[in-house]
Protein backbone atom coordinates (compact mmCIF):
# COMPACT_ATOMS: atom_id res chain seq x y z
CA UNK A 1 0.00 0.00 0.00
CA UNK A 2 1.25 3.52 -1.10
CA UNK A 3 2.66 5.43 2.17
CA UNK A 4 1.45 8.75 2.84
CA UNK A 5 3.99 11.83 2.67
CA UNK A 6 5.37 12.60 5.66
CA UNK A 7 5.43 16.37 4.91
CA UNK A 8 2.02 16.87 6.87
CA UNK A 9 3.41 16.92 10.26
CA UNK A 10 5.48 19.43 12.13
CA UNK A 11 8.65 18.33 9.71
CA UNK A 12 11.20 21.33 9.37
CA UNK A 13 12.74 23.16 6.31
CA UNK A 14 15.36 20.91 4.50
CA UNK A 15 18.90 22.14 5.67
CA UNK A 16 22.76 20.21 5.70
CA UNK A 17 25.02 20.35 8.12
CA UNK A 18 28.10 22.71 7.92
CA UNK A 19 31.34 21.95 6.39
CA UNK A 20 34.13 20.73 9.11
CA UNK A 21 36.36 23.96 9.63
CA UNK A 22 33.87 26.65 8.43
CA UNK A 23 32.77 27.75 12.19
CA UNK A 24 33.49 31.81 10.96
CA UNK A 25 30.89 31.27 8.61
CA UNK A 26 27.72 29.94 10.52
CA UNK A 27 24.75 28.76 8.47
CA UNK A 28 21.60 30.91 9.03
CA UNK A 29 19.55 27.75 8.94
CA UNK A 30 15.36 29.26 9.15
CA UNK A 31 13.18 26.52 10.97
CA UNK A 32 10.10 26.62 9.51
CA UNK A 33 7.04 23.92 9.35
CA UNK A 34 5.78 22.13 5.98
CA UNK A 35 1.96 22.42 7.27
CA UNK A 36 -0.26 25.60 7.52
CA UNK A 37 -3.15 23.88 9.43
CA UNK A 38 -1.86 23.00 12.94
CA UNK A 39 -3.15 19.28 13.95
CA UNK A 40 -2.31 17.00 16.57
CA UNK A 41 -1.10 13.77 16.19
CA UNK A 42 -4.65 12.19 16.11
CA UNK A 43 -5.50 14.35 13.39
CA UNK A 44 -2.53 13.42 11.25
CA UNK A 45 -2.91 10.08 11.63
CA UNK A 46 -6.50 10.23 10.68
CA UNK A 47 -5.23 11.62 7.27
CA UNK A 48 -3.13 9.46 7.16
CA UNK A 49 -5.52 6.92 7.08
CA UNK A 50 -7.84 8.35 5.21
CA UNK A 51 -5.26 8.35 2.43
CA UNK A 52 -4.43 4.92 2.89
CA UNK A 53 -7.46 3.77 1.94
CA UNK A 54 -8.57 6.30 -0.53
CA UNK A 55 -7.01 5.27 -4.09
CA UNK A 56 -8.10 8.52 -5.69
CA UNK A 57 -6.36 11.06 -3.00
CA UNK A 58 -3.57 9.06 -3.74
CA UNK A 59 -3.62 9.04 -7.34
CA UNK A 60 -4.40 12.86 -7.28
CA UNK A 61 -1.10 12.93 -4.96
CA UNK A 62 0.74 11.35 -7.28
CA UNK A 63 -0.17 13.56 -10.46
CA UNK A 64 0.13 16.63 -8.60
CA UNK A 65 3.46 15.70 -6.76
CA UNK A 66 5.26 14.77 -10.50
CA UNK A 67 5.00 18.60 -10.69
CA UNK A 68 5.02 20.48 -7.45
CA UNK A 69 6.47 19.77 -4.26
CA UNK A 70 4.16 21.29 -2.09
CA UNK A 71 1.31 19.10 -3.32
CA UNK A 72 0.81 16.32 -1.08
CA UNK A 73 1.14 19.29 1.92
CA UNK A 74 -1.21 20.95 0.34
CA UNK A 75 -3.64 18.44 -0.04
CA UNK A 76 -3.19 17.30 3.60
CA UNK A 77 -4.05 20.74 4.54
CA UNK A 78 -6.89 21.23 2.99
CA UNK A 79 -8.05 17.62 4.38
CA UNK A 80 -7.39 19.01 7.46
CA UNK A 81 -9.26 22.31 7.09
CA UNK A 82 -12.40 20.60 5.98
CA UNK A 83 -12.19 17.69 9.02
CA UNK A 84 -11.46 19.21 12.02
CA UNK A 85 -14.19 20.83 13.75
CA UNK A 86 -12.32 24.13 14.78
CA UNK A 87 -9.52 24.76 12.15
CA UNK A 88 -6.34 26.97 12.98
CA UNK A 89 -3.75 27.78 10.74
CA UNK A 90 -0.15 28.34 11.52
CA UNK A 91 1.13 31.85 12.37
CA UNK A 92 3.24 33.14 8.82
CA UNK A 93 6.38 33.38 10.63
CA UNK A 94 6.59 29.84 11.95
CA UNK A 95 5.96 28.59 7.51
CA UNK A 96 9.08 27.56 6.14
CA UNK A 97 9.41 30.15 2.79
CA UNK A 98 8.23 26.92 -0.18
CA UNK A 99 4.88 25.97 1.85
CA UNK A 100 4.04 29.98 2.09
CA UNK A 101 2.09 29.12 -1.14
CA UNK A 102 0.25 26.08 0.45
CA UNK A 103 -0.92 28.58 3.92
CA UNK A 104 -2.48 31.34 1.56
CA UNK A 105 -4.25 29.02 -0.62
CA UNK A 106 -6.00 27.63 2.81
CA UNK A 107 -6.55 30.81 4.07
CA UNK A 108 -7.93 31.81 1.18
CA UNK A 109 -10.39 28.81 1.12
CA UNK A 110 -11.37 29.10 4.83
CA UNK A 111 -12.46 33.13 3.33
CA UNK A 112 -14.43 31.73 0.79
CA UNK A 113 -18.27 32.55 0.85
CA UNK A 114 -18.56 28.43 0.93
CA UNK A 115 -16.45 26.99 3.45
CA UNK A 116 -18.70 27.40 6.25
CA UNK A 117 -21.52 25.57 4.70
CA UNK A 118 -18.65 22.82 3.14
CA UNK A 119 -17.57 22.50 7.03
CA UNK A 120 -20.62 21.58 8.48
CA UNK A 121 -20.91 18.65 6.84
CA UNK A 122 -17.32 17.83 6.27
CA UNK A 123 -15.95 18.45 9.89
CA UNK A 124 -15.63 14.77 11.91
CA UNK A 125 -15.92 12.81 8.94
CA UNK A 126 -12.79 12.06 7.39
CA UNK A 127 -14.62 10.26 4.17
CA UNK A 128 -16.65 13.72 3.72
CA UNK A 129 -13.54 15.88 4.09
CA UNK A 130 -11.74 13.23 1.12
CA UNK A 131 -14.19 13.76 -0.82
CA UNK A 132 -14.16 17.72 -0.52
CA UNK A 133 -10.32 17.65 -1.39
CA UNK A 134 -11.41 15.22 -4.44
CA UNK A 135 -14.16 18.19 -5.67
CA UNK A 136 -11.47 20.64 -5.59
CA UNK A 137 -9.07 18.65 -7.57
CA UNK A 138 -9.57 20.29 -10.90
CA UNK A 139 -9.27 24.18 -9.34
CA UNK A 140 -5.86 23.05 -7.33
CA UNK A 141 -4.38 21.57 -10.57
CA UNK A 142 -5.12 24.83 -11.79
CA UNK A 143 -4.03 27.13 -8.82
CA UNK A 144 -0.86 25.18 -9.10
CA UNK A 145 0.16 25.50 -12.77
CA UNK A 146 -0.62 28.69 -12.40
CA UNK A 147 1.56 29.77 -9.51
CA UNK A 148 4.31 27.74 -10.27
CA UNK A 149 7.08 30.59 -10.73
CA UNK A 150 5.86 32.01 -7.48
CA UNK A 151 6.49 28.39 -5.85
CA UNK A 152 9.57 28.23 -7.58
CA UNK A 153 10.82 31.35 -6.48
CA UNK A 154 9.96 30.05 -2.49
CA UNK A 155 12.15 27.59 -3.05
CA UNK A 156 14.81 29.15 -4.57
CA UNK A 157 14.69 31.50 -1.20
CA UNK A 158 13.97 28.59 1.08
CA UNK A 159 17.23 26.87 -0.32
CA UNK A 160 19.12 29.98 -0.12
CA UNK A 161 18.46 30.53 4.03
CA UNK A 162 19.50 26.99 4.76
CA UNK A 163 23.02 27.48 2.60
CA UNK A 164 25.68 29.40 3.73
CA UNK A 165 25.19 32.39 1.50
CA UNK A 166 25.69 35.58 1.23
CA UNK A 167 23.54 37.57 3.61
CA UNK A 168 22.44 40.39 0.83
CA UNK A 169 21.67 37.46 -1.87
CA UNK A 170 19.58 35.21 0.94
CA UNK A 171 17.50 38.39 1.47
CA UNK A 172 17.26 39.31 -2.02
CA UNK A 173 15.38 35.60 -2.99
CA UNK A 174 13.26 36.31 0.22
CA UNK A 175 12.23 39.38 -1.05
CA UNK A 176 11.98 38.10 -4.71
CA UNK A 177 9.58 35.40 -3.28
CA UNK A 178 7.63 37.37 -1.16
CA UNK A 179 6.51 39.87 -4.31
CA UNK A 180 5.81 36.70 -6.02
CA UNK A 181 3.40 35.34 -3.80
CA UNK A 182 2.05 38.62 -3.87
CA UNK A 183 1.44 38.69 -7.41
CA UNK A 184 -0.01 35.74 -7.11
CA UNK A 185 -2.51 36.10 -4.28
CA UNK A 186 -5.45 37.82 -6.20
CA UNK A 187 -5.20 34.49 -8.90
CA UNK A 188 -5.38 32.27 -5.72
CA UNK A 189 -8.02 33.70 -3.93
CA UNK A 190 -10.18 33.74 -7.01
CA UNK A 191 -9.24 29.83 -7.61
CA UNK A 192 -10.13 29.18 -3.90
CA UNK A 193 -13.65 30.65 -4.13
CA UNK A 194 -14.20 27.93 -7.20
CA UNK A 195 -12.66 25.77 -5.31
CA UNK A 196 -14.96 25.49 -1.88
CA UNK A 197 -18.21 26.14 -3.84
CA UNK A 198 -17.26 23.03 -5.94
CA UNK A 199 -16.63 20.89 -2.86
CA UNK A 200 -19.61 22.39 -1.11
CA UNK A 201 -22.08 21.80 -3.89
CA UNK A 202 -20.63 17.98 -4.19
CA UNK A 203 -20.78 17.07 -0.43
CA UNK A 204 -24.11 18.55 -0.36
CA UNK A 205 -25.55 16.42 -3.33
CA UNK A 206 -23.81 13.39 -1.54
CA UNK A 207 -25.03 14.19 1.89
CA UNK A 208 -28.85 14.59 0.18
CA UNK A 209 -28.33 11.54 -1.57
CA UNK A 210 -27.90 9.64 1.43
CA UNK A 211 -30.13 10.75 3.36
CA UNK A 212 -32.81 10.26 0.40
CA UNK A 213 -31.91 6.77 0.49
CA UNK A 214 -32.38 6.73 4.66
CA UNK A 215 -29.08 6.70 5.66
CA UNK A 216 -28.10 9.26 7.77
CA UNK A 217 -24.98 10.99 9.08
CA UNK A 218 -24.47 8.56 12.02
CA UNK A 219 -24.61 5.44 10.10
CA UNK A 220 -22.35 6.84 7.46
CA UNK A 221 -19.57 7.42 9.70
CA UNK A 222 -19.97 3.88 10.54
CA UNK A 223 -19.79 2.53 6.67
CA UNK A 224 -16.18 1.85 6.00
CA UNK A 225 -14.36 4.23 3.59
CA UNK A 226 -14.38 1.31 0.81
CA UNK A 227 -17.73 0.73 0.80
CA UNK A 228 -19.12 4.19 1.54
CA UNK A 229 -17.56 5.21 -1.60
CA UNK A 230 -19.07 2.09 -4.21
CA UNK A 231 -22.22 2.95 -2.34
CA UNK A 232 -22.00 6.92 -3.37
CA UNK A 233 -20.87 5.85 -6.77
CA UNK A 234 -23.68 3.55 -7.23
CA UNK A 235 -25.93 5.70 -6.42
CA UNK A 236 -24.52 8.37 -8.33
CA UNK A 237 -24.48 6.26 -11.71
CA UNK A 238 -26.92 4.10 -11.76
CA UNK A 239 -30.50 4.62 -12.51
CA UNK A 240 -31.61 5.36 -9.17
CA UNK A 241 -29.80 8.29 -9.59
CA UNK A 242 -32.91 10.02 -10.82
CA UNK A 243 -35.17 8.53 -7.99
CA UNK A 244 -33.47 10.03 -5.41
CA UNK A 245 -35.71 13.35 -5.12
CA UNK A 246 -38.86 11.32 -5.64
CA UNK A 247 -37.94 9.01 -2.55
CA UNK A 248 -36.83 11.52 -0.46
CA UNK A 249 -40.17 13.61 -0.34
CA UNK A 250 -42.11 10.19 -0.41
CA UNK A 251 -39.96 9.87 2.89
CA UNK A 252 -40.92 13.37 4.19
CA UNK A 253 -44.65 12.59 3.46
CA UNK A 254 -44.61 9.46 5.57
CA UNK A 255 -42.87 11.25 7.86
CA UNK A 256 -45.51 14.01 8.45
CA UNK A 257 -48.26 11.36 8.04
CA UNK A 258 -46.84 9.51 11.07
CA UNK A 259 -46.24 12.87 13.11
CA UNK A 260 -50.40 13.34 12.23
CA UNK A 261 -51.09 9.65 13.96
CA UNK A 262 -48.98 9.84 16.41
CA UNK A 263 -48.94 12.94 18.03
CA UNK A 264 -52.55 13.42 19.07
CA UNK A 265 -55.41 14.72 22.09
CA UNK A 266 -58.08 13.39 23.28
CA UNK A 267 -60.97 13.08 20.25
CA UNK A 268 -58.91 14.05 17.95
CA UNK A 269 -58.92 12.62 14.28
CA UNK A 270 -55.85 11.16 13.72
CA UNK A 271 -55.73 8.90 10.56
CA UNK A 272 -57.80 6.46 8.38
CA UNK A 273 -59.16 3.38 9.05
CA UNK A 274 -61.63 0.42 7.52
CA UNK A 275 -65.17 -0.01 8.75
CA UNK A 276 -68.72 0.61 8.40
CA UNK A 277 -69.67 3.07 10.89
CA UNK A 278 -71.29 6.22 7.70
CA UNK A 279 -70.95 8.83 10.39
CA UNK A 280 -67.47 9.00 9.87
CA UNK A 281 -66.48 8.09 6.04
CA UNK A 282 -64.61 10.02 4.47
CA UNK A 283 -65.56 12.22 1.94
CA UNK A 284 -63.67 10.25 -1.26
CA UNK A 285 -65.79 7.32 -0.10
CA UNK A 286 -68.95 9.35 -0.34
CA UNK A 287 -68.02 10.91 -3.55
CA UNK A 288 -68.39 7.01 -5.16
CA UNK A 289 -72.02 7.51 -4.58
CA UNK A 290 -72.29 10.02 -6.78
CA UNK A 291 -71.01 7.96 -9.51
CA UNK A 292 -73.83 5.32 -10.65
CA UNK A 293 -70.94 2.55 -11.97
CA UNK A 294 -69.40 2.94 -8.58
CA UNK A 295 -71.92 2.51 -5.80
CA UNK A 296 -72.52 -1.07 -6.30
CA UNK A 297 -68.88 -1.08 -4.85
CA UNK A 298 -69.26 1.18 -2.57
CA UNK A 299 -72.39 -1.01 -1.02
CA UNK A 300 -70.40 -4.37 -1.41
CA UNK A 301 -67.62 -2.19 1.10
CA UNK A 302 -69.95 -1.24 3.40
CA UNK A 303 -71.29 -4.39 3.78
CA UNK A 304 -67.76 -6.19 4.09
CA UNK A 305 -66.91 -3.26 6.53
CA UNK A 306 -64.41 -1.80 4.19
CA UNK A 307 -64.65 1.37 3.86
CA UNK A 308 -62.43 4.27 4.58
CA UNK A 309 -62.99 6.01 7.43
CA UNK A 310 -61.54 8.41 9.95
CA UNK A 311 -60.09 7.12 12.46
CA UNK A 312 -59.72 8.91 16.57
CA UNK A 313 -57.66 8.60 19.32
CA UNK A 314 -58.00 5.18 21.25
CA UNK A 315 -58.39 3.23 18.57
CA UNK A 316 -56.13 0.24 17.64
CA UNK A 317 -56.21 -0.20 13.15
CA UNK A 318 -52.35 -0.19 12.47
CA UNK A 319 -51.18 -3.69 11.77
CA UNK A 320 -48.77 -5.65 13.64
CA UNK A 321 -47.63 -8.45 11.69
CA UNK A 322 -45.67 -7.81 8.80
CA UNK A 323 -45.96 -5.54 5.77
CA UNK A 324 -45.08 -6.85 2.34
CA UNK A 325 -44.96 -4.74 -0.33
CA UNK A 326 -45.44 -6.91 -3.79
CA UNK A 327 -44.20 -4.60 -6.30
CA UNK A 328 -44.56 -5.07 -9.51
CA UNK A 329 -41.55 -4.98 -12.27
CA UNK A 330 -43.07 -6.53 -15.97
CA UNK A 331 -42.37 -4.38 -19.05
CA UNK A 332 -45.11 -1.79 -18.68
CA UNK A 333 -43.63 -0.34 -15.40
CA UNK A 334 -40.79 1.04 -16.91
CA UNK A 335 -43.79 3.25 -18.81
CA UNK A 336 -43.13 6.92 -17.97
CA UNK A 337 -45.32 9.53 -16.25
CA UNK A 338 -46.03 12.94 -15.86
CA UNK A 339 -41.97 14.75 -15.27
CA UNK A 340 -40.81 11.58 -16.38
CA UNK A 341 -41.30 9.58 -13.78
CA UNK A 342 -41.51 5.84 -14.48
CA UNK A 343 -44.52 3.73 -12.70
CA UNK A 344 -41.56 1.62 -11.32
CA UNK A 345 -39.90 4.65 -9.75
CA UNK A 346 -43.15 5.87 -8.17
CA UNK A 347 -43.86 2.49 -6.75
CA UNK A 348 -40.37 1.50 -5.66
CA UNK A 349 -40.07 4.97 -3.76
CA UNK A 350 -43.33 4.62 -2.02
CA UNK A 351 -42.22 1.07 -1.05
CA UNK A 352 -39.07 2.23 0.19
CA UNK A 353 -41.40 4.63 2.36
CA UNK A 354 -43.18 1.09 3.62
CA UNK A 355 -40.11 0.15 4.73
CA UNK A 356 -39.85 3.10 6.70
CA UNK A 357 -42.99 2.64 8.23
CA UNK A 358 -42.46 -0.83 9.28
CA UNK A 359 -39.48 0.14 10.79
CA UNK A 360 -40.52 2.52 12.96
CA UNK A 361 -43.77 0.40 14.15
CA UNK A 362 -41.27 -2.73 14.88
CA UNK A 363 -42.56 -4.83 12.08
CA UNK A 364 -40.89 -6.71 9.72
CA UNK A 365 -40.93 -5.68 6.18
CA UNK A 366 -40.71 -7.69 3.34
CA UNK A 367 -40.39 -6.63 -0.65
CA UNK A 368 -41.35 -8.81 -3.14
CA UNK A 369 -40.80 -8.21 -6.50
CA UNK A 370 -43.21 -9.95 -9.28
CA UNK A 371 -43.50 -9.95 -12.91
CA UNK A 372 -44.73 -13.34 -14.78
CA UNK A 373 -45.42 -16.84 -12.94
CA UNK A 374 -41.19 -17.64 -13.10
CA UNK A 375 -40.11 -14.45 -12.10
CA UNK A 376 -39.88 -13.65 -8.36
CA UNK A 377 -37.39 -12.01 -6.25
CA UNK A 378 -38.34 -11.84 -2.11
CA UNK A 379 -36.36 -9.10 0.12
CA UNK A 380 -36.76 -9.84 3.47
CA UNK A 381 -35.65 -6.84 6.31
CA UNK A 382 -36.19 -8.42 9.72
CA UNK A 383 -37.53 -5.27 12.48
CA UNK A 384 -34.78 -7.36 14.86
CA UNK A 385 -32.21 -6.07 12.54
CA UNK A 386 -30.58 -2.94 10.78
CA UNK A 387 -31.51 -2.64 7.03
CA UNK A 388 -28.17 -2.78 5.36
CA UNK A 389 -28.47 -0.23 2.91
CA UNK A 390 -26.28 -2.59 -0.42
CA UNK A 391 -29.58 -4.87 0.10
CA UNK A 392 -31.89 -2.36 0.08
CA UNK A 393 -30.78 -0.29 -3.35
CA UNK A 394 -30.97 -4.51 -4.48
CA UNK A 395 -34.18 -4.04 -3.91
CA UNK A 396 -34.62 -0.99 -5.78
CA UNK A 397 -32.52 -1.81 -8.63
CA UNK A 398 -34.03 -4.99 -9.28
CA UNK A 399 -36.21 -5.28 -12.71
CA UNK A 400 -37.52 -8.05 -13.58
CA UNK A 401 -39.50 -7.68 -17.00
CA UNK A 402 -42.12 -9.88 -18.98
CA UNK A 403 -46.01 -9.95 -17.70
CA UNK A 404 -47.78 -9.84 -14.89
CA UNK A 405 -48.79 -12.82 -12.48
CA UNK A 406 -50.70 -11.97 -9.29
CA UNK A 407 -51.24 -15.38 -7.73
CA UNK A 408 -47.35 -16.23 -7.50
CA UNK A 409 -46.33 -13.05 -5.24
CA UNK A 410 -49.45 -13.19 -2.85
CA UNK A 411 -49.16 -16.45 -2.63
CA UNK A 412 -45.47 -15.88 -1.24
CA UNK A 413 -46.96 -13.34 0.86
CA UNK A 414 -49.26 -15.47 1.99
CA UNK A 415 -46.59 -17.98 3.18
CA UNK A 416 -44.99 -15.58 4.92
CA UNK A 417 -47.47 -14.31 6.88
CA UNK A 418 -48.39 -17.78 7.53
CA UNK A 419 -45.19 -18.45 8.87
CA UNK A 420 -45.31 -15.27 10.97
CA UNK A 421 -48.51 -16.43 12.60
CA UNK A 422 -47.03 -19.99 13.24
CA UNK A 423 -43.56 -19.09 14.61
CA UNK A 424 -44.88 -15.93 16.90
CA UNK A 425 -48.51 -16.33 17.02
CA UNK A 426 -48.88 -12.39 14.92
CA UNK A 427 -51.69 -11.70 12.84
CA UNK A 428 -53.24 -8.51 10.98
CA UNK A 429 -50.46 -8.23 8.54
CA UNK A 430 -50.79 -5.69 5.89
CA UNK A 431 -50.11 -6.46 1.84
CA UNK A 432 -49.56 -3.82 -0.16
CA UNK A 433 -49.99 -4.47 -3.83
CA UNK A 434 -48.55 -1.79 -6.24
CA UNK A 435 -49.44 -2.57 -10.05
CA UNK A 436 -50.51 -1.35 -13.09
CA UNK A 437 -51.94 -4.42 -14.94
CA UNK A 438 -54.98 -6.85 -14.61
CA UNK A 439 -54.27 -10.85 -14.59
CA UNK A 440 -56.96 -13.44 -13.80
CA UNK A 441 -56.59 -16.01 -10.85
CA UNK A 442 -58.19 -19.14 -10.37
CA UNK A 443 -61.58 -19.50 -8.31
CA UNK A 444 -59.40 -22.06 -6.15
CA UNK A 445 -56.81 -19.95 -5.34
CA UNK A 446 -59.03 -17.17 -4.48
CA UNK A 447 -61.06 -19.62 -2.13
CA UNK A 448 -57.83 -20.02 -0.46
CA UNK A 449 -57.12 -16.49 -0.55
CA UNK A 450 -60.09 -15.49 1.66
CA UNK A 451 -59.53 -18.52 3.40
CA UNK A 452 -55.92 -17.89 4.60
CA UNK A 453 -57.27 -13.80 5.19
CA UNK A 454 -60.02 -15.01 7.40
CA UNK A 455 -57.88 -17.16 9.46
CA UNK A 456 -54.42 -14.43 9.25
CA UNK A 457 -56.51 -11.37 9.83
CA UNK A 458 -54.53 -9.54 7.10
CA UNK A 459 -55.86 -6.80 5.11
CA UNK A 460 -54.71 -5.79 1.60
CA UNK A 461 -54.24 -2.23 -0.02
CA UNK A 462 -53.96 -1.84 -4.16
CA UNK A 463 -52.15 1.10 -5.79
CA UNK A 464 -53.34 0.70 -9.33
CA UNK A 465 -50.25 2.58 -11.07
CA UNK A 466 -51.60 4.98 -14.29
CA UNK A 467 -55.12 4.15 -13.74
CA UNK A 468 -55.32 0.70 -15.80
CA UNK A 469 -58.41 -1.46 -16.22
CA UNK A 470 -57.37 -3.60 -12.70
CA UNK A 471 -58.80 -0.17 -10.84
CA UNK A 472 -62.48 -1.18 -12.25
CA UNK A 473 -65.20 -1.86 -10.28
CA UNK A 474 -65.64 -6.02 -10.65
CA UNK A 475 -61.66 -6.23 -11.54
CA UNK A 476 -59.74 -8.91 -10.27
CA UNK A 477 -57.63 -6.69 -8.43
CA UNK A 478 -60.97 -4.69 -7.19
CA UNK A 479 -62.06 -8.13 -5.74
CA UNK A 480 -58.38 -9.04 -4.13
CA UNK A 481 -58.33 -5.31 -2.21
CA UNK A 482 -59.77 -4.01 0.93
CA UNK A 483 -58.92 -1.12 -0.35
CA UNK A 484 -57.64 0.28 -4.06
CA UNK A 485 -56.92 3.56 -5.16
CA UNK A 486 -55.24 4.60 -8.59
CA UNK A 487 -52.78 7.16 -8.95
CA UNK A 488 -52.33 8.92 -12.52
CA UNK A 489 -49.73 11.34 -11.52
CA UNK A 490 -45.96 10.09 -10.93
CA UNK A 491 -45.07 13.24 -9.37
CA UNK A 492 -47.56 13.52 -6.62
CA UNK A 493 -46.77 11.34 -3.55
CA UNK A 494 -49.51 12.16 -1.34
CA UNK A 495 -52.03 10.30 -3.59
CA UNK A 496 -50.70 7.52 -0.82
CA UNK A 497 -50.35 9.53 1.64
CA UNK A 498 -53.83 8.19 3.98
CA UNK A 499 -51.75 4.58 3.23
CA UNK A 500 -49.42 5.63 6.08
CA UNK A 501 -52.13 6.67 8.79
CA UNK A 502 -53.60 3.27 8.16
CA UNK A 503 -50.44 0.89 8.57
Amino acid sequence: MDEAPSGHGEARSRGGPRPPGRADTPAPVREGCTAAVVADRFDRLTWRDTYEQSAALRELADELGARHDCATDLLADAFLAAYQARPRLRERTEMTLSRMLNHRVIASLMESPDFAELHRETAGDPYAAAMAVLAQATALRRLLDGTRDAQERAERADRAQNTAAEAHRTQDAVQDAAQALGAATPGIRAATRLAGARAAEAVREEVALMRAWGVGSGELERIPFDRRARLAERLRTSRLAAWAELIGRFRQMADGERARKVEHTSGELIGVTLGDDLSRVVPSELANLGLPALRAVFAARYAAGQLMLYDSEGEQTTGRGAVIACVDTSHSMYVEGPGGVTREAWAKACALALLDQARHGGRDFVGILFAAADKLRIFRFPADEAADIDRVVDFAETFLGGGTSYQRPLSAALELLAEEYDDAARTRGDIVLLTDDECDVTEEWMRDWNDAKHRLGFRVFGLAVGAPPAAEAGSVLDALCDNLRVVEDFTDVHAAADLFRVI
